[in-house]
């Protein structure tokens, strides 16, 4: 897949096959999309072409600094690129282009830009200044710009009942077992392994410390969970504790800590991915350490738990 950050790239793409979206999660809906795309490009020997948005456009229009994203940019690179893309253009998302008027948008875009053979659109896709651009405006200039329309109806949408907001909804809930439903595969993040307080490691758990630098990566809720990790070039299994740390005193700092089974390298400074499978329980205030540590004794065997069911 290739990926283009402005137009100086995007040249000789033969008959390009266009759908446009922030495609945030690459989720099941998103997944038929591309499949469509993938499908019409092979009969018309053409190229599948992505046109997304950077960044997300709810944070120009609204100054909706408080939505997180279930994917950083570089993330949905990779995912759509396990996809089959054959070109992502990824297009600055500014409230200068947010003033096209949907006329303006489909020729400066659509046409000239990208070149557009066919566009494949959902049947409730809005676009251009106040979202006046629809598919009823793309049916009746399709004959004026010579590009083809394909829909996609409400039935195809509506039959995959799943959506990035819902999907937001359940990691921000804790219920991140369900997005394997919702995406085909689990929610994962990646953080870079920081020095903590040592606390882990004076009750024999030690614990890799997370520092998550995307501000607007979605989290999931406070709590326990059974997780996967991919470092050092291999996978581990671990339980990971999102939250204040209440049995350690006032802290109003939000802290990411992992425990990985059998594992004691020093990987300070390292990238950690962290593949999220479920959650144990809640966080919760101990007596004392004593009660703490006999508490990790019992969550590590849960996500042990958790974690042979899906191996």
């Amino acid at each position: 897949m290739k990926v283009h950050r402005d137009f100086s790239s995007y040249f000789n793409i033969k008959n390009p096959v266009v759908t446009v979206g922030t495609f945030d999660g690459v989720h099941l809906g998103h997944q038929k999309i591309i499949s469509r795309l993938k499908k019409i490009a092979k009969s018309v020997n053409g190229e599948t072409v992505l046109l997304t948005f950077h960044p997300h456009p709810r944070k120009v229009l609204f100054n909706d600094n408080n939505i997180k994203l279930i994917h950083t940019l570089n993330e949905k690179i990779e995912v759509l690129k396990a996809n089959g893309l054959d070109h992502l253009v990824i297009y600055p998302f500014t409230e200068t282009f947010s003033k096209f008027s949907a006329q303006k948008y489909i020729e400066e875009l659509l046409v000239k830009k990208l070149n557009t053979h066919t566009l494949v659109i959902g049947y409730d896709h809005h676009f251009g200044n106040d979202r006046k651009g629809n598919i009823t405006l793309l049916e009746k200039l399709k004959g004026k710009y010579n590009y083809k329309l394909e829909e996609i109806s409400a039935h195809e949408i509506d039959e995959i009942k799943v959506s990035s907001t819902k999907i937001r909804n359940a990691i921000n809930n804790g219920d991140v077992h369900l997005v394997p439903d919702f995406c085909g595969y689990h929610f994962e993040f990646t953080g870079m392994v920081i020095k903590g307080q040592g606390i882990g490691q004076k009750l024999n758990y030690p614990t890799a410390n997370l520092h998550i630098e995307n501000e607007n990566k979605i989290i999931p809720n406070n709590g326990v969970y059974a997780v996967k990790c991919k470092l050092l070039n291999g996978v581990a299994k671990g339980v990971m504790n999102i939250g204040k740390r209440p049995t350690l005193g006032n802290n109003n700092n939000l802290s990411i800590e992992i425990h990985i089974f059998n594992f004691n390298k020093d990987i300070y400074g390292e990238e950690l991915k962290v593949t999220v499978i479920q959650k144990i329980r809640e966080e919760q205030k101990f007596e004392n350490m004593s009660t703490l540590k006999n508490q990790i004794a019992i969550d590590c065997k849960s996500a042990h738990q958790i974690l042979h069911k899906i191996d």
